[in-house]
């Protein structure tokens, strides 16, 4: 087929750092269309990549175009994406997928009926460990998976985004915090390494720091600690954190009945194969390295993989890694961990055992 044709919803700092030069060096892309509500930041990017500067979304969605990348708040996503679907174009959506339960399901049901893909931007399933990791818990290098733990935690998005008064902080655009952030990596990541869904939630959300300009509190949780269960007994914590203001954090460890497999929590390795015989097996940072890899200790991928999984989706029609029906039920658990926050006991995921 001729080159994809993408258009940019969102000019943002997730646009400049991933989108658009991810698929700048997609051979198979054209960027053929930008739209942002200050006009400038979309004027910028068409200057360096090409493309058209709309006025609305409704005229960017008019153009001959194959795909789009949703990169607004979160609060837009479900808005902007089923737009985009009943258009006729195959979406690629930021996560987390949208603020409440309801409109994730909407995104789900507009891509069905549509017949377009719908795919989430969960770059932890593409990064070299977890795939590795993935495969090796497939199979059976750990035995039966028993436990496991993860956290995500760095100082928080006013850092990445460059601005203290961030959206990311404001429950109005974010609908949630670091869990939202951080939070819903991680969830999705057990469910691509375990291989089955939470369905039992116990949480606790708590803003311990992070602040406006003007020194009050933040509208969202800047921490948010939670045990998950699986429907086999499987039992993990997570933990997604904006108060880490050291290194950043990023790293999952899996305990099965006959070792263990940690990913990203060394310096030095990228996954560690413990055995109970014993024995173990280093991959360096180095020997692990691929273009989806995370840099342990800044939170930098040369990579994410995202983009070229979709673009690689649309002309093969695959189903994405990372589909919105897989997010959505990552998207069920961070709800219900908001739920169980508020009402101090354990939440069941009923959707999640379907």
């Amino acid at each position: 087929m001729e080159k994809v044709r993408i258009g940019v919803i969102g000019c943002g700092t997730i646009t400049r750092v991933r989108h658009a030069p991810e698929y700048a060096a997609n051979p198979n892309v054209e960027i053929a269309a930008w739209y942002n509500r200050t006009r400038s930041k979309a004027e910028k990017f068409a200057e360096e990549y090409g493309g058209k500067v709309c006025d609305s979304i409704e005229e960017l969605l008019a153009m001959d175009l194959d795909a789009v990348s949703v990169c607004t708040a979160n609060v837009a996503h479900a808005h902007d994406a089923i737009l985009a679907l009943r258009a006729g174009k195959h979406v690629l959506c930021e996560k987390p997928m949208d603020v409440t339960l309801s409109k994730c399901n909407a995104m789900t049901d507009a891509a069905e009926k549509a017949g377009k893909i719908l795919m989430i931007a969960q770059n932890q399933r593409f990064s070299s460990a977890h795939v590795k990791a993935h495969d090796l818990i497939r199979e059976g290098a750990i035995g039966e998976v028993v436990s496991f733990e993860t956290k995500f935690g760095h100082a928080g998005p006013e850092r990445w985004t460059g601005t203290e008064d961030t959206w990311f902080f404001r429950k109005n655009a974010a609908g949630m915090g670091a869990l939202a952030d951080l939070g819903i990596h991680k969830t999705d990541l057990v469910h691509y390494l375990v291989g089955e869904p939470i369905t039992e939630v116990y949480a606790h959300t708590a803003t311990l720091d992070k602040k406006y300009p003007d020194g009050t509190p933040i509208d969202v949780e800047d921490n948010a600690w939670c045990i998950y269960k699986m429907d086999s007994g499987i039992t993990g914590t997570m933990h997604a954190s904006w108060t880490d203001y050291g290194a950043e954090y990023n790293s999952i460890v899996v305990h099965g009945t006959k070792g263990s497999i940690r990913c990203y929590d060394d310096r030095e390795y990228s996954l560690i194969l413990e055995t109970s015989d014993g024995k173990q097996n280093f991959l360096s940072t180095e020997e692990m390295l691929t273009n989806t890899d995370i840099t342990v200790g800044t939170g930098k991928t040369q990579n994410s993989g995202v983009i070229d999984e979709f673009v690689d989706c649309i002309i093969n029609n695959k189903t994405p890694r990372s589909s919105a029906e897989e997010s959505l039920k990552a998207m069920r658990v961070i709800f219900a961990a908001m739920a169980s926050s508020e009402i101090g006991s354990m939440i069941t995921v009923k959707e999640n055992r379907k």
